[in-house]
């Protein structure tokens, strides 16, 4: 699903931005649980976008296309299909591509609003567009008006952000203020939830998972109530002192 990202006000923003980086951008975006899209309060929006690429280029040099630090797009098919989701978009870092490599240059997207094609799938790319908010409740309910996610990233340094976002919006799985580690934890269950799928694993969730609980009830043969049965008469009223 369209993981979202959400950077409020108090965060860490040099901080944030390398992490938002490595785990955007790791392997291309081609995970199921990269950070999909950023929805950045106003005021740290500017300041998070320098940072972001300030690390693209710490992470994969001033040319990623020739990085080998830096993988191709899976397919032809996937690789065209990034190319139209960039299509109508106001590109702030990246967009270079290779036809021959199937590469595309870890790429942002600024002025993103929900009714662009971005918008509307997962991206399972190197494309990070960028959604602004000043109001914290409205980003949270457009969040929750889409499709649960499998994850959430919450960068903040607000207990009460932090508490409030957890609360709000259903999803799978996530990180405060880091991106994807929670996946790798073998004693936390990862999973999604509605459109997002369902069950968990990692360790004893993975048994409990794919494991079939069957109830059963075996009745003795030496007692058998009557009240039951029909013709019942005046048995609910027993059968409510019987319950009591």
């Amino acid at each position: 699903g369209k993981s979202p990202c959400i950077v409020d006000e108090t965060a860490n923003i040099q901080l944030c931005s390398k992490r938002i980086v490595w785990g955007k951008f790791l392997n291309a975006g081609q995970t199921c649980v990269a950070p999909d899209y950023l929805i950045v309060h106003k005021n740290v929006k500017d300041e998070l976008i320098r940072e972001m690429k300030k690390y693209i280029s710490v992470f994969y040099g001033d040319n990623p296309l020739l990085s080998e630090e830096y993988p191709k797009i899976i397919n032809q098919k996937h690789f065209e299909h990034l190319l139209d989701l960039m299509n109508d978009t106001h590109i702030v870092a990246g967009g270079k591509y290779n036809k021959d490599s199937l590469q595309i240059e870890p790429t942002i997207l600024d002025d993103i609003t929900w009714e662009k094609a971005i918008m509307k799938e997962e991206i399972f790319g190197p494309l990070l567009p960028i959604i602004e908010f000043e109001d914290l409740q409205e980003a949270l309910e457009a969040i929750g008006q889409r499709p649960k996610p499998l994850a959430l990233y919450l960068f903040t340094t607000s207990k009460k952000n932090e508490a409030r976002v957890i609360s709000s919006v259903s999803f799978g799985g996530g990180c405060i203020n880091d991106t994807l580690i929670h996946l790798s934890n073998p004693n936390m269950p990862f999973g999604g939830v509605g459109e997002s799928g369902l069950g968990q694993y990692h360790g004893k969730n993975s048994y409990d998972t794919f494991t079939h609980s069957k109830s059963i009830i075996k009745k003795s043969n030496l007692l058998d109530i009557n009240l039951r049965y029909p013709p019942f008469n005046n048995h609910l009223n027993l059968l409510k002192k019987f319950m009591k």
